[in-house]
């Protein structure tokens, strides 16, 4: 081990990068930062079996999306590569064979037939299942001889059968197992790929790893680990298993049943990534009873791996939303939040390339148009809806909208005459003119303010709910605001005819 912190994320690429990989990957980046030490990014595919095309591409894209960015990995290099598991085979292999020739490990030659129905006898008398040893004494002379002839074998760990196996874990102190009760585990597989034991042992002592952060499942393994250790004259580093992350219910792991799970999920549904990582960082740990919003830079100054509750948390997706808003509402910037919503607008085809450039006129409209609906966001995906009517023509909609509460049509229809009348006049820059002349406008013709202004809502936006009327109205501009109250003044003077004699007012 080394006196410098350094700390690895090892996920497997067997899927989308789970929320609660990412929170590990977060622990860890926050502890070497803090540390001035290295993060490292190791890709886990020995699995071969449960390996899921573009997975590792997708953990990748969720890292850095995330902004946990790693010294050392697959991509960028590091002293103590390769990175990628798959690419180490033959130092996995050198290292079973250093424990076989030394005694700690022995061939085992049982089929998955063979170790089936010893499990099944286990179960049958009542006993847990697990390798019976059979292999674990064979006579050296048969082990060669039996590799001479190409039977199929795997490599297992010879576990102590008496005393006891003590790990210290940064969280909960000291766990104590009666070896009797631990497996021979596998360590090298029949086609010379490692299981994780042998691998992330091997692989955690030549890259130098200071301090181990984990899943808390993987605690019934830790004394198999201490063992391998022992047995390769290692220093074990610093092992801190992190919570469970559970279902909103607290009844069982956190799953796909319960929503989105994987990081890039989060991502396309439309959160930040400075929330999710805000979240992510109290699944576990709080700073006190009081702050729930915490940047980048507070996270690093006041974050303390020894302060993680051991106990699971539970995900809450209502409060990630409520934080993803607030982030949208209250933490970035105008100008932070048009530049994200760019992409997605452009993505929905309402607006041009050029609406990337923060000189151009594009952008300068998206930018008003964001500002209208910023309060209302709690997603960044919400704001294609939100804000379509302002980049295209109105949808279709009913000309019923049109009619106000408790007023005659007739009386509607001549109050969209007046509107466009008085509106011809308006100063479009200035929301207070507009305000005066439709409010003075609603005096004149004995209507409440309401029963006015909805019309012209549904008219320019097709919609009843919409940003501020006047705001709206000045963000589209005089030629398309008065355009649009002509069309609707049409589309009711046509439905009014359709219908004479038999619409009433709404009531």
């Amino acid at each position: 081990m080394t006196d410098q912190v350094r700390v690895r994320f090892a996920p497997s690429p067997t899927g989308d990068l789970h929320v609660g990989g990412a929170r590990t990957a977060l622990f860890n980046w926050l502890f070497a930062r803090q540390h001035g030490g290295a993060f490292i990014l190791r890709i886990e595919d020995t699995d071969q079996a449960r390996l899921v095309g573009q997975s590792i591409a997708g953990i990748i894209e969720s890292l850095r999306w995330l902004g946990l960015y790693w010294d050392e990995g697959p991509d960028v290099g590091g002293p103590y590569g390769p990175y990628v598991q798959s690419q180490r085979l033959h130092l996995y292999r050198e290292h079973a064979q250093r424990l076989v020739l030394a005694g700690h490990a022995y061939y085992c030659f049982c089929t998955p037939e063979r170790l089936e129905r010893v499990r099944q006898g286990q179960r049958a008398r009542g006993e847990p299942p697990g390798y019976d040893r059979h292999c674990r004494n064979l006579p050296p002379a048969e082990v060669e001889e039996r590799l001479a002839r190409g039977e199929p074998a795997v490599i297992r760990f010879k576990m102590p059968l008496e005393g006891e196996t003590t790990i210290v874990d940064l969280l909960r102190g000291e766990i104590t197992y009666e070896n009797r009760l631990l497996q021979d585990l596998v360590l090298l597989k029949s086609d010379g790929f490692p299981t994780y034991h042998l691998a992330n042992v091997v692989d955690d002592h030549y890259m130098r790893i200071s301090h181990i952060l984990r899943a808390e499942e993987w605690i019934p393994s830790a004394p198999l680990h201490y063992q391998l250790y022992r047995a390769f004259g290692w220093e074990m580093p610093v092992l801190c298993h992190l919570p469970l992350i559970l279902s909103p219910d607290g009844k069982g792991k956190l799953s796909k049943r319960h929503g989105a799970t994987g990081v890039l999920e989060f991502k396309r549904q439309g959160y930040l990534p400075e929330a999710m990582i805000n979240y992510l960082a109290l699944l576990g740990w709080a700073y006190d009873a009081e702050q729930e919003i915490f940047s980048r830079e507070e996270l690093l100054e006041k974050f303390r791996l020894e302060e993680v509750n051991p106990h699971p948390a539970r995900f809450n997706f209502e409060k990630l939303l409520w934080m993803n808003q607030y982030y949208i509402n209250h933490i970035l910037s105008l100008d932070d939040l048009a530049r994200r919503c760019v992409p997605l607008l452009q993505e929905a085809g309402l607006v041009p390339p050029e609406a990337g450039d923060p000189s151009t006129p594009a952008y300068a409209y998206v930018r008003e148009v964001v500002a209208l609906v910023k309060d209302r966001l709690k997603l960044l995906t919400e704001v294609v809806d939100l804000t379509r009517f302002f980049f295209t023509e109105v949808e279709d909609y009913d000309p019923e909208l049109l009619l106000a509460r408790k007023v005659e049509p007739a009386t509607v229809l001549h109050a969209l005459e007046r509107v466009i009348e008085t509106l011809r006049e308006a100063d479009f820059s200035d929301e207070g003119d507009l305000e005066r002349r439709l409010r003075g406008l609603a005096e004149e013709l004995g209507l409440k303010t309401g029963q006015l202004f909805m019309p012209i809502r549904v008219a320019v936006t097709g919609r009843m709910v919409s940003p501020g009327l006047f705001e709206t109205l000045r963000v589209l501009g005089r030629e398309r605001s008065l355009a649009r109250l002509a069309a609707a003044r049409e589309k009711l003077a046509a439905y009014l005819q359709a219908t004479a004699g038999s619409t009433p007012s709404r009531e």
